[in-house]
C-alpha cells in the first residue's frame, strides 16, 4: 500500500496573480478554505498517512497554514532556498521519504485517483514510475500521453489542440529507490527530463476521475461554484442519509478528566434512548465514531469497551431505535489516521459501505475535534453544547448548533 505522498506546492502561480495576488497557488481560497485543504483530505481518504510538502514560494504561509490548521497530520516539509525545478523539488522531498514508493502530486490540482488500482498497476509492472491519466475532449491546454496494450508509456506529445487524448493529470506512483540511482543535477524538469528521456520504465492508468487545475483564472473561478456545499437542510434528510455520533459527552455524560470505564459507570443523557428510535426512521445508516483512549493508557480493556458497546446498543434497541456500526480508535498518538478529529474513521466507514456518500452525512458531537473530524471528512457537522457551551458559534467548522442530541432530534 502506498502510504506516503510528496505534495509539490512552491510555484510562484504567475497565472493566478491576478486572481490571488500573494499567496502560494495552494494556499488560494475556494468554497472558504485554502485549496490545498481538499487535496489533503483527499489524498487521505486514499490511505494517505504521511505528507511531504516540497515549499518554496511564500513557504511561510503554508507552514503556517498546516500548524495552525493541521496539528494532528503526519507531515513534514521540504523547503526550497531557491528554485529547483519539478524534479529538483521531488529530489529535495526524496530526502524525508520512508517508502520505496512514495505518490507525488501537485498541490494546486485535484484528481480523485483510484490510488489502489494506480498502486496494482505499478507493482505488477515494476515500474520507476506510474502515471495516472485523465481522458479529456477538445483541449489545447495539456500535451498527451501515448500509452500502448500494456499500459506502458510510448509517447508523450507536445501540447495542441486534441479533439480526444489522454493527459498526465500530475499524480503518480514515483519508484524512490530506482530515482535516486540516477545522478540528478540539483535543478531540473521531473517532466522533461526524467518522464519524456525515455530511459525508464512507465506506465499510465487511465482514469476518468474527478480532475481539477486551478492554475489559471477560469478554473480557479470555476471550483469556487463545483467545492461550495449547500446549507445543510435537516428537512431533506431521508434514508439516504447518515449520520455520524460521538459517544461521551453526546450519548453519555462525560467523566471529566477520565474516561468511562465499565458498563456501570456508563449512564444515558435524559431522552438519549427515545432520539435514536427517531433516527431510526430518518436515517439509513447510524454510526457511532468514539476516540477511546483510556484503552491506549492501559486503564480499561479493549474487551472492558466491547462489553460497554454491547449493552449500549442492546439498550438503545429495546427502546426502538439502533446502531448500525462502532468505530474507535483506542490509540494515545495524535498523529494515528483513524483519532479524532483525523477522518480515518469516516473513511473507513465509507470504505465498508460504499453506499455511504458523504455528501449526505451527519457529524455530531460535542468537542470542536468532532466538528474538525467531520469538515476533514467532508460531511456536514451539528455542534451539541453539552459538555462545551462558550463554543463560539457562528463557527467555520460548524454547520448547525443544538443544547442536546435530542434537541437535534426534535428539529428534524
Amino acid at each position: 500500500m502506498i502510504k506516503e505522498a510528496i505534495i509539490l506546492a512552491g510555484g510562484l502561480g504567475t497565472r493566478l496573480r491576478d486572481a490571488v495576488p500573494d499567496l502560494p497557488k495552494c494556499m488560494a481560497q475556494v468554497a472558504d478554505r485554502p485549496f490545498l485543504f481538499y487535496v489533503i483530505n483527499y489524498l487521505r481518504s486514499e490511505g494517505i498517512e504521511k505528507f511531504i510538502f516540497s515549499l518554496g514560494y511564500k513557504h511561510e504561509i503554508i507552514e503556517a497554514y498546516l500548524n495552525d490548521q493541521f496539528p494532528t497530520l503526519n507531515y513534514q516539509c521540504a523547503i526550497e532556498s531557491e528554485p529547483l525545478g519539478t524534479g529538483g523539488a521531488i529530489q529535495l522531498a526524496n530526502s524525508k521519504t520512508s517508502q520505496e514508493n512514495v505518490l507525488i502530486t501537485n498541490g494546486d490540482t485535484l484528481f480523485k485517483i483510484d490510488l489502489a488500482e494506480l498502486s496494482a498497476l505499478h507493482f505488477k509492472k515494476n515500474a520507476d514510475a506510474t502515471l495516472a491519466l485523465k481522458p479529456m475532449v477538445d483541449f489545447d491546454r495539456y500535451g498527451i500521453v501515448e500509452t500502448d496494450e500494456n499500459n506502458a508509456i510510448i509517447n508523450f506529445r507536445e501540447k495542441q489542440f486534441c479533439s480526444k487524448g489522454n493527459i498526465n493529470g500530475g499524480s503518480y506512483i514515483l519508484n524512490i529507490k530506482s530515482f535516486k540511482e540516477n545522478k540528478w543535477p540539483k535543478v531540473f524538469s521531473f517532466e522533461k527530463d526524467f518522464l519524456e528521456s525515455n530511459e525508464f520504465n512507465l506506465y499510465g492508468s487511465v482514469q476518468d476521475k474527478y480532475f481539477i487545475d486551478i492554475g489559471i483564472p477560469e478554473d480557479y473561478k470555476k471550483a469556487q461554484t463545483e467545492f461550495a456545499k449547500p446549507t445543510l437542510d435537516l428537512k431533506k434528510i431521508d434514508n439516504h442519509w447518515t449520520i455520524f455520533i460521538d459517544r461521551d459527552g453526546v450519548i453519555n455524560p462525560e467523566k471529566k478528566e477520565d474516561y468511562i470505564l465499565n458498563w456501570d459507570e456508563f449512564k444515558f443523557y435524559d431522552g438519549i434512548k427515545e432520539a435514536f428510535k427517531i433516527l431510526n426512521d430518518k436515517f439509513g445508516e447510524i454510526i457511532i465514531v468514539s476516540n477511546q483512549r483510556g484503552v491506549g493508557r492501559g486503564l480499561m480493556t479493549e474487551e472492558d469497551l466491547q462489553n460497554i458497546h454491547v449493552n449500549m446498543k442492546d439498550e438503545i434497541f429495546k427502546a426502538g431505535g439502533r446502531i448500525d456500526k462502532i468505530y474507535y480508535c483506542t490509540s494515545t498518538d495524535k498523529f494515528h489516521p483513524n483519532r479524532k478529529p483525523n477522518p480515518g474513521m469516516a473513511f473507513k466507514a465509507k470504505t465498508e459501505n460504499p453506499e455511504i456518500d458523504l455528501d449526505k452525512t451527519i457529524m455530531i458531537g460535542n468537542k470542536l475535534s468532532d466538528m474538525q473530524f467531520g469538515k476533514n471528512a467532508g460531511v456536514y457537522t451539528v455542534f451539541v453544547a453539552t459538555t462545551n457551551k462558550d463554543t463560539p458559534f457562528p463557527h467555520s467548522d460548524i454547520d448547525l448548533r443544538f443544547e442536546s442530541l435530542p434537541d437535534f432530534v426534535e428539529a428534524l
